[in-house]
């Protein structure tokens, strides 16, 4: 039996938007569960259409815990699932966490202690990038190094303080209502874009090393390159939804595609020299992938590289080619649902 909840700590509604999770689904639910959180939870799950046993596992989750409810999202789109679970909920405090998230164990209290602290409207920590094979230990390896993803924070760690985004995050809820939740045409960057909302509407958003979130990367090259592609497009619809939220880090991948194809057609056609920048590029990837590889077997190092390319590329390719359709579609919504008051 789980313990009466202690009613001097805020209740907290975790949030989760789950479609073709069935590897890490339980897993993630457990960590929840398992919180070294006195206060009252609850964890409402959106489910999309999916082709994999999430619906079955997730139904066994709400039979075993009466703490766990769930929610259709027929769309699958994440920002729809999230505005979803957050109207299906009822608390003070609202944790999104995905479905192939493992929360650290005091990750919840130290959140709304953060909250309390800082009188941030959204708090967040490090997305700790964790493999189980050879090819997602080189994928984390490349997630969390600079050379991978530049000075983000909750990447790569660093101080606690103001940030533009924190990763998932944990919100007061009032600051989701105010803000009328996700914006359901943001496929992607919904985090990015909903926290420069708060941000520009007085809002803090704090980030802190204390807070950790295991994430497993991409099983794939393929998956990781649509996954990386997806971030640079939507990024770019950010870009040109906010004007001004652009920063140098940003613009690193598209440089770098636009520099490497330049550098490999006039090595083809011109010179040899244009080969200087690919080269470059290929030494600088390699050099960048022996400190983030120290520790891990030979092979999950040997893959690095690839990850490090495949991520750049992809980022910068989706960025580059990022239609203006999509901006102009997101621009004609201009705001995103009123969520329903609580």
């Amino acid at each position: 039996m789980n313990a009466k909840p202690d009613v001097r700590l805020p209740a907290v509604s975790v949030i989760m938007p789950v479609l073709n999770e069935e590897r890490h689904l339980r897993g993630a639910v457990q960590a929840i569960l398992a919180q070294e959180y006195a206060g009252e939870m609850e964890v409402v799950i959106a489910l999309g259409p999916s082709t994999d046993r999430t619906d079955e596992i997730a139904a066994q989750l709400v039979a075993e815990d009466p703490r766990v409810h769930t929610v259709p999202n027929p769309t699958g789109r994440t920002p729809a699932a999230l505005n979803a679970a957050i109207e299906a909920s009822r608390h003070p405090i609202v944790v999104r966490v995905d479905g192939h998230g493992m929360l650290s164990p005091n990750y919840i209290a130290t959140a709304v202690r953060l909250l309390e602290e800082t009188g941030a409207q959204n708090v967040g920590g490090i997305m700790h990038a964790e493999g189980e094979n050879d090819w997602e230990r080189a994928v984390a390896a490349a997630m969390t190094s600079k050379i991978g993803v530049g000075n983000a924070a909750f990447h790569t760690g660093g101080q606690a303080g103001p940030a533009e985004t924190v990763y998932l995050g944990v919100f007061r809820r009032e600051a989701l209502e105010r803000q009328g939740g996700y914006n359901v045409e943001f496929i992607r960057a919904q985090d990015w874009e909903l926290n420069f909302r708060i941000r520009e509407a007085g809002g803090l958003i704090w980030f802190s090393p204390e807070l950790k979130v295991s994430y497993r990367p991409r099983p794939s090259v393929k998956a990781l390159a649509k996954q990386y592609k997806d971030y640079g497009r939507w990024r770019h619809v950010v870009a040109r939804y906010h004007q001004g939220s652009i920063n140098l880090r940003y613009l690193a991948p598209p440089t770098a595609v636009c520099a490497i194809a330049a550098g490999l057609l006039v090595g083809a056609l011109l010179t040899p020299v244009g080969f200087v920048v690919p080269g470059g590029y290929l030494a600088a990837i390699v050099a960048g992938s022996v400190p983030a590889g120290r520790g891990l077997p030979l092979k999950a190092r040997l893959q690095i590289p690839l990850a490090l390319a495949t991520m750049h590329m992809s980022w910068g390719f989706g960025f580059l080619t990022s239609p203006k359709s999509l901006a102009k579609k997101v621009i004609a919504s201009r705001r995103p649902a009123v969520l329903t008051e609580s």
